[in-house]
């Protein structure tokens, strides 16, 4: 947008902050190369743009604005005279795409010193040309200490994850080793009992019934109540008396796995009633190896599913095999976070979730967004272990003014007002030198404002701070998601 052009006074640009050291040959030259515009009310550029201009206002209110997600989020409103705005990297030249980074409008009639993108570049280079040196390394030198240290943070994490997975697959792991182990050994007693009964002269009645009696036991396994500490001890005080009572030797050891299985008195006097007096002690010795040797396997089941499941959540964490936009569950991104990270919890942390299941899919880079899920849910849990080491982690999911929102709660100390404008800016943290580079929570930022377009936001007060994160429904962009499995 142009305004009205007004004549430029070299006097009057030199009276701006900006200008106020320069010669009057190089204010003359900027009158000459620039001009004075006016302009009404209204907008004067677009971020996004390309950046023609470079602006110093000389008079009048400025506000600057930057897109986030759908909405304008004003960022300055300022009326000081001098501030400028507009193409600030044009010296950079085309190293760098020169466009707006954000959006400028005026309220009132408000003047502004304007200058070309190209003539603001030369003048620079030619009257500043060790400052451009010097700006050119920043500007460039922290990009690339950005990118080393994003590279770094996310190598940290994945170092981080790794460990928590080996983890949580060597208790599985170790635990269906064992089993095996023990199964082998009472597959070994068992067939060492079958080879005593068969020696045996007992009717073939008797066998039968405790063949049956066998099948039965194996199926009450399976369908074994849970009992409270105080029930199972009951229950195995009971079964061990029953036992004595009935001469069976090492009561005590076989009173428990009974009790394990669900086994009552009850099932124990029907299996006295289907065998002889004369067998019972085998056959009870027979039952019990049967009753470990499912209860074993339903032990392996379970750690070879746990496995199973740390696997598939690895999967769909990392998510190797789906296409980078898609439609995707955020829950199932969610839980696969949650599951990835359980070694951070501990026993002190407790984790609630609170989901709304009737929240549809939505277009999303899964693997990008199951990256903000970390950075969120590192620092809830490092915020609680700076406070104890204890307290809540709340996951929620909800509708939020037409988006899709996740919210992470925590109980620890909060973000303090003075900082909290400043958590999102790079190389920004809290943590002690060697914990924390600074770049979660900005990267963070840019994955769910610049790639989702959304919105990321932090509420907080000492035991409650929210970490709010608000996702279009629908693809914002041209690309086209796929649907995922």
């Amino acid at each position: 947008m142009s305004g009205q052009v007004l004549p430029c006074s070299p006097q009057e640009i030199g009276t701006l902050f900006l200008f106020e050291k320069l010669t009057p040959e190089q204010l003359g030259r900027l009158c000459c190369d620039g001009q004075v515009e006016q302009f009404e009310a209204g907008p004067v550029y677009t971020e996004g743009d390309p950046a023609t201009c470079f602006y110093v206002m000389i008079e009048g209110t400025v506000v600057l604005s930057r897109r986030v997600g759908g909405d304008d989020v004003e960022v300055t409103r300022t009326s000081q005279r001098g501030v400028y705005t507009g193409a600030m990297q044009a010296y950079i030249g085309d190293r760098v795409q020169q466009v707006y980074l954000n959006s400028m409008r005026v309220t009132e009639t408000t003047r502004f010193f304007v200058l070309p993108a190209e003539t603001f570049a030369a003048i620079m280079s030619e009257w500043f040309p060790m400052a451009v040196h010097l700006l050119e390394g920043l500007f460039f030198g922290q990009k690339s200490s950005q990118l080393a240290i994003s590279q770094r943070e996310r190598l940290l994490a994945l170092g981080s994850l790794s460990a928590g997975l080996t983890h949580e697959l060597n208790n599985p792991a170790a635990a269906a080793v064992r089993a095996t182990s023990a199964l082998r050994e009472r597959v070994a007693k068992m067939r060492h009992k079958l080879r005593v009964i068969s020696a045996g002269r007992y009717p073939r009645e008797a066998l039968a019934n405790l063949i049956d009696i066998q099948e039965r036991t194996a199926e009450r396994v399976a369908k074994a109540p849970s009992l409270s500490p105080l029930e199972a001890s009951d229950r195995e005080d009971a079964l061990t008396d029953w036992l004595d009572d009935h001469d069976i030797t090492e009561s005590w050891q076989i009173a428990p796995t009974f009790v394990q299985a669900g086994l009552d008195i009850e099932w124990l006097d029907q299996v006295a009633a289907a065998v002889d007096a004369e067998i019972l002690p085998s056959a009870i010795g027979w039952l019990n190896y049967t009753v470990e040797t499912e209860l074993l396997m339903s032990e392996i089941e379970d750690s070879t599913t746990r496995v199973s499941n740390l696997v598939g959540a690895a999967k769909q964490y990392s998510q190797l095999d789906r296409a980078p936009y898609q439609v995707a569950d955020v829950h199932e991104l969610l839980d696969s976070t949650l599951l990835m990270l359980a070694g951070k919890f501990g026993d002190r942390i407790k984790v609630v979730k609170e989901y709304d299941r009737t929240l549809p899919k939505i277009p999303a880079y899964p693997a990008e967004l199951n990256q903000v899920w970390t950075n969120l849910i590192d620092n809830a849990v490092s915020a609680m272990n700076s406070s104890g080491g204890e307290g809540t982690l709340t996951v929620r999911t909800a509708l939020e003014r037409d988006q899709l929102m996740v919210e992470f709660r925590d109980t620890g100390p909060g973000v303090p007002q003075e900082i909290r404008s400043r958590i999102f800016d790079p190389f920004f943290t809290t943590k002690p030198v060697g914990e924390g580079t600074g770049l979660g929570l900005d990267i963070s930022w840019r994955i769910v404002v610049n790639k989702h377009h959304g919105t990321l936001q932090v509420e907080s007060v000492p035991g409650d701070t929210r970490f709010q994160v608000l996702l279009p429904l629908t693809a914002v962009d041209n690309e086209t998601p796929e649907e995922s499995a």
